[in-house]
């Protein structure tokens, strides 16, 4: 039973590397898509919105079909349609086929991605101790990976499809490895549960705060570089250290994160977590300096890596509807900040600074810092 159980959290973790690998391989391809196709950056940000629709149109869907087929299934499918898809990411050759290629990418991404939540909940469960943040930590890896494979096959003068088919090797071969071990069912104890329930009451409640975190992460991707080169003076070659120094704090905090919520419990990390990631944006508005500034995006990174993971448990705990269902409700809520992200902050960085905009992101986090009690345990057992 134990070694079954253990086998379960390596092939667990192997889908979340999966993830983030598959979906940070696109990034690196985006140059070569707008050059190829000849897209002005409108058309560019109206294709990379497919991407985020059809990952916003499959989520909700997503619980019922593992609640109907099973987590194995379902992660397994939507793992080898990612893995299909991805050389036509550079094989597109209109806008109009590129635009279809992304959506059917995003549709497949958005299950993958709900899918291993699930799994993830129902393992942290039955095993009775803190592992969420340890695979979203898995997640990050795999997106370093993903990033930093594609871009050196690039620089090796392969062609990015066939950099594409190299990648989608690697996927396979980690989807093999994994597969055998994944759930085949959607709820700890085997027993099928309901295909479709209203989110409401806590779901979307731990949904909203999920919201806020996304919004946040989505802000420090889509506009930190802009904030440290018009508001703190870093040249433009530069300005992606502060993503850098978010994306390193957020990694190192999930990797030490499950001994942390173990020790301390979800109800103290998330309140910590709230209000680092706060002091972090406080710190970048406030700071005279760009390394000060750098420190915020730090804070940022730590106090929200352990966030989204600690709601996904509390998902998982709640009572008002099926765990997968109440998963798949939260990802698609809390997905949804990160589409928005952009456009929130552009507009209200428009209508006054950007500085505010982030000021109000510390704000939101207060929010998240204060609603701990609300959602989650004291201490886990361990």
């Amino acid at each position: 039973m134990h070694l079954t159980g253990t086998l379960q959290q390596r092939a667990t973790r192997l889908v979340f590397f999966a993830a983030g690998l598959g979906m940070a391989a696109w990034a690196p391809l985006v140059p070569y898509a707008k050059s190829r196709l000849g897209l002005d950056e409108a058309t560019l940000g109206i294709l990379l919105l497919c991407l985020g629709a059809g990952s916003l149109c499959a989520m909700p869907f997503t619980g019922m079909l593992t609640a109907r087929f099973g987590c194995r299934k379902v992660i397994c499918g939507a793992g080898l349609l990612l893995t299909a898809i991805l050389p036509g990411l550079a094989l597109a050759a209109t806008p109009l086929q590129l635009g279809l290629v992304l959506l059917v990418f995003g549709a497949a991404m958005g299950t993958f991605d709900v899918a291993i939540n699930i799994q993830a909940v129902i393992i942290e469960k039955a095993n009775g101790g803190a592992m969420m943040s340890g695979f979203h930590a898995l997640f990050s890896v795999g997106g370093f990976a993903g990033a930093a494979c594609m871009a050196l096959l690039l620089w090796l003068g392969l062609t990015p499809a066939w950099s594409c088919v190299v990648v989608m090797l690697l996927l396979c071969g980690v989807l093999g490895a994994a597969q055998g071990h994944l759930l085949p069912t959607a709820s700890a104890s085997g027993e099928k549960t309901q295909l479709f329930v209203m989110p409401h009451g806590a779901v979307i409640f731990i949904g909203l705060l999920c919201f806020i975190v996304f919004l946040a992460e989505g802000a420090i991707l889509d506009w930190s570089a802009l904030f440290l080169t018009t508001t703190r003076g870093v040249e433009e070659a530069k300005g992606g250290l502060g993503y850098a120094a978010f994306a390193i704090a957020m990694t190192v905090g999930r990797f030490t994160g499950d001994k942390v919520v173990s020790r301390f419990g979800g109800k103290r990390v998330l309140t910590f977590g709230g209000l680092c990631a706060a002091a972090g944006f406080f710190l970048a508005v406030l700071a005279p300096h760009a390394s000060l500034a750098m420190l915020g995006f730090v804070l940022i990174g730590l106090g929200a890596a352990n966030i989204v993971p600690i709601l996904f448990t509390a998902a998982g705990n709640q009572h008002a509807m099926p765990a997968s269902l109440a998963v798949a409700a939260i990802t698609t809520i809390g997905y949804a900040g990160i589409l928005a992200g952009p456009a929130v902050i552009g507009f209200v960085a428009h209508a006054t600074s950007l500085n505010i905009a982030f000021a109000m992101l510390g704000a939101a986090l207060l929010l998240v810092a204060a609603s701990a009690r609300l959602v989650a345990p004291a201490k886990q057992v361990s």
